[in-house]
């Protein structure tokens, strides 16, 4: 297959899309300004844990350059830029290290390369990146494009090599595409869709507004199940036979929005709303309804937990915030940690760690169960596959008292019950507190 892919910035994002494009036969120059990531990288030895791709890195090996080089763009029929874009405290995104990116190999490109902005930006940013990039001596007719990722990290192999669909911002989506840059995304596919600038931009955050709706109206309709005896897990079939709802539908309840993406679009859609004068008091809502139904385990810890005066004990198991990623942005069991200084804290998770020391509070376990070992509750903050698999007689038989909290039923209920835990999982009808011990 024809054509030399470039992508600069090798974050979660532009590691696994470059893998991916050299797995449909493209020559692919990755650059990256850290030497020694491309080093590991060119070694095969992966700083990001994503199902699958050592095995398409491995597949594809001969086609990919890992390069600290930037000189080594300038023969590339089409230049992404993708790195993942940081977000604040509050949520907001922070595009400065894009902008440092393009501006440091800019010098080093070919104008008659096709550019293309990966990295999920607010509306209006491709824009003004375009007139700025056309603004350079030498580069006044180079072509820029914006293409939405659609990444979900724990699943991130799965989608760039079998994407749902292309959005691609244009400055004018009635001019066909550059042939290089047809020909890379057709090799994948799907759908393309191309539209304005603007419009792709707002997109990914609009999909995942549609997300929010649904998780936060699950999570709303499963603690009312909790309330009046009802069983969610009976109803969300029901609901996937409706035509205008769907197989597809997100209808398991949560801990609210976790990860970075969804809160930070809400953020952006809230600051959009302001410039323009348009009401969000939904986003505003979903916003709250996130950050009640985060407590969920803290309030049920709270009600049934009943150690007298000495100090709890508490294993959690998981500390990403889901399962197949090392990510802890936003995690629901970090913010569960947070609350849980008045207690002792074993945490157990296969891939994730706090950044540097954990909490004083707080000790790493090195299997599940020796988190239990003494532990007054077991929380399963993270429904990890091996979670599932662990013999939970032995579990039970290292715990000191019997509460489990299971908040998205990674483990086997009924084996639970059996075994004398006093079990609870969102959507169902508690337990009586009597039977927490």
């Amino acid at each position: 297959m024809g054509g030399v892919i470039g992508f600069a910035g090798l974050s979660h994002l532009g590691i696994v899309s470059s893998i991916a494009t050299a797995s449909k036969g493209f020559r692919v120059v990755a650059w990256d300004g850290s030497e020694i990531l491309c080093d590991e990288l060119t070694a095969g030895e992966l700083p990001v844990h994503e199902p699958g791709l050592p095995e398409l890195l491995e597949d594809c090996r001969g086609r990919i350059e890992f390069t600290a080089d930037a000189e080594r763009l300038h023969d590339c029929d089409v230049v992404v830029f993708s790195i993942d874009i940081p977000t604040s405290s509050a949520n907001e995104s922070d595009c400065s290290a894009l902008d440092r990116l393009i501006d440091s190999v800019l010098p080093q490109l070919s104008p008659q390369s096709t550019l293309v902005v990966l990295s999920q930006v607010r509306p209006g940013y491709t824009r003004g990146l375009s007139e700025r990039i056309h603004a350079t001596p030498g580069f006044e007719n180079t072509v820029v494009h914006y293409q939405v990722e659609t990444l979900i990290f724990g699943r991130a192999v799965e989608r760039a090599v079998s994407p749902e669909r292309f959005m691609i911002g244009c400055a004018d989506p009635a001019e066909p595409l550059p042939p290089a840059f047809q020909a890379m995304l057709e090799a994948f596919d799907c759908p393309l869709l191309p539209m304005r600038f603007e419009s792709a931009e707002l997109c990914k955050t609009a999909i995942n507004l549609f997300l929010v709706a649904s998780v936060s109206t699950t999570n709303t309709l499963s603690e009312l199940c909790e309330g009046i005896g009802a069983d969610w897990f009976e109803i969300a079939p029901a609901l996937r036979l409706d035509k205008r709802i769907g197989p597809h539908a997100y209808l398991h309840p949560g801990l609210g929005l976790s990860g970075g993406n969804l809160e930070r679009d809400l953020v952006t859609l809230t600051s959009l709303a302001c410039q323009v004068g348009s009401d969000h008091g939904v986003i505003d809502a979903y916003v709250n309804n996130s950050v009640y139904r985060r407590d969920w385990v803290l309030r049920t810890l709270h009600e049934q937990l009943d150690t007298g005066r000495r100090k709890p004990q508490v294993a959690v198991w998981g500390l990403a915030y889901k399962p197949q990623t090392h990510s802890i942005k936003n995690s629901p069991s970090v913010a569960l940690i947070e609350h849980l200084r008045a207690h002792h804290v074993a945490v157990y998770d296969p891939q994730a760690k706090f950044p540097g020391a954990p909490p004083r509070h707080v000790i790493m376990a090195e299997t599940a169960l020796d988190a239990c070992r003494g532990a007054d509750a077991l929380i399963v903050m993270t429904p990890w596959p091996e979670f599932g698999s662990i013999d939970l007689q032995q579990a039970a038989d290292q715990l000191n008292g019997s509460l489990v909290l299971d908040p998205l039923g990674c483990l086997d209920e009924a084996t639970c019950r059996r075994l004398g835990l006093a079990y609870r999982k969102l959507g169902v009808n508690p337990l009586p507190k009597d039977l927490a011990a």
